[in-house]
């Protein structure tokens, strides 16, 4: 029988592009993601279930999951995809949309855990792979709420795959870097108040900065493939870098240590 593989935010960038190599792949796909009816491309694929899954609704989620299982009869593999970035100074963040980051980064990602892990635990078996970023491991000025998010994402996965390797589910993370998706639209929350005058010449530095980074961006792809490998690899490692500047800025920040790397970081966005 095919391993059947459940993925949220599947409706572009790394979400879309992990359903369809799973599929070329050979393995189920139950692709879910808030506006199913809009999705033309994944609902025309064999072995591909499109259904409505957000990550802020409870019932989406569990009728999801059910779903997808009575479709396919397992599942084998969880990918947390959903998400976005809030980028901004705190001050210009109204609290509704610090709430929201943080209830779709990280209780979403806990809520459809949740919702996959009793039939995991009844198949002794499973793997859960968080879809994390270098921002989980290092910071950029203005993040201070993407970070937070994806800082507990690392914490919990971590933690996770303590009290879950007992009965034979593997819990992985994978950290991309900078991606050509379209994350800096859609999935984009910037928040920004020009009355805030002190703010302004590091939101202009780190716009720039942004701007240039996304120069060298890694293709979804890139992506796609680590968490093909995550899933498949069947041993214990906990985190899967993805993208050429992911491990340029995650083994920068361990050789230099911590006071150097927030040197660096301050020179290079002119603070």
């Amino acid at each position: 029988m095919n391993k059947t593989v459940l993925i949220t935010g599947a409706s572009s960038g790394i979400g879309k592009v992990t359903a369809k190599h799973f599929q070329n792949q050979g393995w189920n796909v139950i692709a879910t993601m808030r506006s199913p009816e809009k999705e033309e491309e994944l609902t025309k694929l064999d072995h591909v279930l499109v259904t409505k899954l957000d990550v802020l609704d409870h019932n989406s989620i569990n009728q999801s999951v059910q779903a997808g299982i009575e479709e396919f009869g397992k599942i084998d593999v969880l990918v947390n995809n959903a998400g976005y970035g809030a980028y901004g100074p705190l001050e210009a963040f109204p609290r509704e949309n610090i709430v929201r980051q943080f209830n779709t980064n990280v209780i979403g990602l806990l809520d459809v855990t949740r919702a996959v892990l009793p039939h995991f635990r009844k198949n002794r078996s499973g793997v859960i792979i968080n879809i994390s970023s270098i921002g989980g491991k290092i910071t950029f000025p203005l993040g201070s709420l993407y970070h937070g998010t994806k800082f507990a994402v690392e914490g919990i996965s971590e933690s996770l795959s303590f009290e879950l390797g007992s009965i034979g589910i593997k819990v992985k993370l994978v950290e991309p870097g900078m991606i050509n998706t379209d994350f800096s639209g859609r999935s984009f929350d910037f928040q920004n108040n020009e009355g805030l005058a002190e703010y302004q010449p590091v939101v202009g530095a780190v716009m720039q900065g942004f701007s240039q980074a996304g120069q060298n961006s890694s293709e979804p792809e890139v992506v796609a493939d680590v968490i093909f490998e995550a899933a498949t690899d069947n041993n214990d490692t906990l985190r899967y870098r993805a993208g050429a500047d992911a491990h340029q800025y995650l083994d920068g920040r361990q050789a230099i240590g911590d006071e150097a790397f927030v040197r660096e970081m301050k020179k290079n966005f002119g603070l």
